[in-house]
């Protein structure tokens, strides 16, 4: 045993881990790297914690995949052990090789799966309500990006026992069914403003406070918007002015006040901002369209996580939920 494992196993499941207990249902969609829809995993996620020690356990199937059908199916659940700790969580095989980190309800995580034969960068946020996880895996051969998993999960407790948990369990698997394939798209026609507190965390995983994110939106074209970004709180005020362009599953981000681009994998879109205030500030982050239906019109509700760095390095990590309000 080593010394993390024994350091882990005294101290008990983390708070990350007790927070995800119980059984998560899901059905994430797959995309190619150009953000193409190609089919569905379905899948059951939990973890126990006994004897000091953490197994994560998924079960499930690909349905369509196109050319990564192959790549991605696989003829057995995946298991692996995790080195369960606050400011770490090791993957230690045989299914996954790397490690997470936690800050609060979020937790990103880098390790490579042989059976897939491909590095993960998995994003998952547990919202406010407790029972809500918005799950990515982008998906990298080397540093080169070959597709992306992304959904919402939902827990439960009793799945097996209960016949009014089951049914919910449907009813929400079939509108990940009917939302999967939908386009990340923002209101193309209508001002309006996302408004949300967020929390904000330090690179030490010490919660710093909240942030007030508001992002005022105002559509110049079909293709471009103007956006006035503001946070204000826990030191990190700032505001910022920009031109989004949108072209497909891409996005343009076309200053004056930063600059940078996007990918969108469905409802997930994955921006890299630089701001241009004479720093040397940057942004990676995750957007999610949590209610974002086929048709006509854009969600009005984010899901957000921003990492923010100074320089190369990581300085603090904010996520929360942003709501719309139309002008």
């Amino acid at each position: 045993m080593t010394e993390n494992q024994a350091r882990a196993e005294a101290a008990g499941p983390s708070v990350w881990q007790q927070r995800i207990a119980g059984e998560w249902h899901g059905r994430p969609s797959l995309f190619d790297a150009t953000g193409t829809w190609c089919g569905y995993e379905d899948i059951r996620r939990s973890s126990e914690y006994t004897d000091g020690a953490t197994v994560y356990r998924m079960d499930g199937g690909l349905e369509g995949g196109g050319p990564l059908a192959g790549r991605f199916r696989l003829a057995a659940p995946f298991a692996f052990g995790v080195t369960d700790a606050d400011d770490n969580r090791v993957y230690v095989g045989p299914d996954f090789h790397g490690s997470g980190q936690p800050y609060g309800t979020f937790v990103d995580a880098r390790y490579y799966g042989p059976g897939w034969q491909v590095g993960l960068n998995t994003w998952n946020h547990v919202l406010p309500d407790g029972d809500t996880q918005v799950y990515s895996s982008v998906l990298y051969q080397g540093w080169t990006v070959v597709g992306c998993f992304n959904g919402v999960y939902r827990r439960t407790t009793d799945h097996d026992e209960n016949t009014a948990t089951r049914e919910a369990v449907a009813a929400h698997l079939a509108a990940e069914t009917r939302c999967g394939p939908v386009p990340w798209i923002l209101p193309t026609k209508q001002s309006g403003t996302f408004t949300g507190e967020c929390e904000v965390w330090d690179a030490h995983q010490k919660r710093l406070g909240t942030v007030l994110v508001e992002d005022r939106l105002t559509p110049l074209d079909l293709l471009r918007t103007e956006h006035r970004m503001s946070w204000t709180g826990s030191g990190l005020d700032r505001e910022a002015t920009v031109v989004r362009r949108r072209d497909g599953t891409r996005e343009f981000w076309e200053g004056p006040g930063a600059w940078g681009n996007a990918q969108a994998f469905g409802r997930a879109n994955f921006p890299v901002w630089h701001f241009a205030d004479g720093g040397a500030q940057r942004v990676v982050g995750r957007e999610y369209a949590l209610d974002a239906t086929p048709g006509m019109s854009a969600g009005g509700r984010l899901a957000v996580t921003y990492e923010v760095f100074d320089g190369q390095v990581l300085a603090a990590v904010l996520h929360g939920v942003l709501d719309w309000s139309a002008s």
